[in-house]
């Protein structure tokens, strides 16, 4: 009579990114996973309010992360004895793993932004997705968070010190914090091969419209030239500067394309030469550039 067949060799089951955590199943799910990935713990308590708000957002970023790290939850009204080990004395506290020893920490209901960058640090220069931080970096300068944009594109350049885009991101933060000295040290830094980087490019005119900023004056002062000569175009010219530099891109692309219906010819073109300039700071993509580019069209070819 034959033997009982053996069965073939299964796969070993996925582990799961994240998972809930107990007293009994920590040095499993956290210290001997950790050797494999580094493994954010969070200490939370159904009572707290902040943890309501910080746990979806670690469960999304770690989601998005496909396996390169875990979250272990914690409750710590059900399992205290690790969080009174490590001292832990208010939630929400992430505490993260890596190779069975604590690595990192932190407190309170932190922004995604910087989980993520958390989250990076702890995965090293090997875990960085360049596209995905330098987008994510981008943006963050566009909505103003300066300080958490620089940090990214700092990163970036640990583990590629040339890349372009990101040399140029950090220059148009210097502008943003209004050091247009280290701007203009960081673009001295990119070779002439990567001049025709959108980033780059748009860095260059961006510093290029802030050295013209600082020379046309104040702001209401050239409202009120414009309003008493409405037909002189170096009073709107110098005024689309100005609204520029204030960020009121739709308002400066407006004055120079009165100047281009009115005259088209002015100073050799300076009104078009200049939007084109606005265009390659602005990037292709914004909305001001779109619009003034189909308006600036329409007045040259009508």
């Amino acid at each position: 009579m034959p033997g009982p067949q053996t069965p073939a060799s299964a796969p070993a089951p996925q582990r799961p990114d994240i998972v809930d955590v107990t007293l009994q199943g920590f040095r499993t799910e956290v210290m001997e996973e950790s050797f494999d990935r580094p493994v954010l713990v969070d200490f939370w308590a159904p009572w707290c309010g902040p943890c309501k708000q910080l746990t979806p957002r670690l469960e999304k970023i770690v989601r998005e992360a496909r396996g390169k790290v875990r979250l272990a939850k914690m409750n710590i009204d059900e399992h205290p004895q690790i969080a009174q080990k490590m001292g832990i004395q208010s939630v929400p506290a992430v505490v993260a793993f890596v190779q069975g020893q604590m690595a990192d920490a932190f407190s309170g209901a932190q922004p995604e932004s910087e989980i993520k960058a958390f989250i990076q640090r702890l995965l090293g220069p090997g875990g960085v997705d360049v596209e995905a931080l330098l987008a994510e970096s981008q943006a963050l300068l566009d909505a103003g968070q300066v300080a958490v944009a620089e940090a990214g594109f700092a990163q970036i350049l640990q583990n590629d010190p040339e890349n372009p885009a990101a040399l140029a991101g950090l220059a148009r933060c210097g502008l943003a914090q209004g050091d247009s000295e280290q701007a203009k040290a960081i673009l001295a830094q990119i070779p002439e091969k990567h001049a025709s980087n959108p980033a780059v490019a748009a860095a260059r005119a961006a510093f290029a419209l802030e050295e013209k900023a600082g020379a046309v004056g104040d702001m209401a002062l050239l409202l009120a030239r414009v309003e008493t000569a409405p037909h002189d175009p170096q009073a709107r010219y110098d005024l689309a500067v100005a609204l520029n530099a204030s960020g009121k891109r739709e308002a400066a692309a407006q004055e120079l394309l009165v100047i281009v219906k009115q005259d088209r010819k002015w100073n050799d073109e300076a009104a078009r030469k200049l939007l084109l300039e606005f265009f390659d700071s602005w990037g292709p993509t914004d909305p001001a550039t779109r619009s003034a580019r189909r308006q600036l069209s329409a007045l040259l070819f009508s």
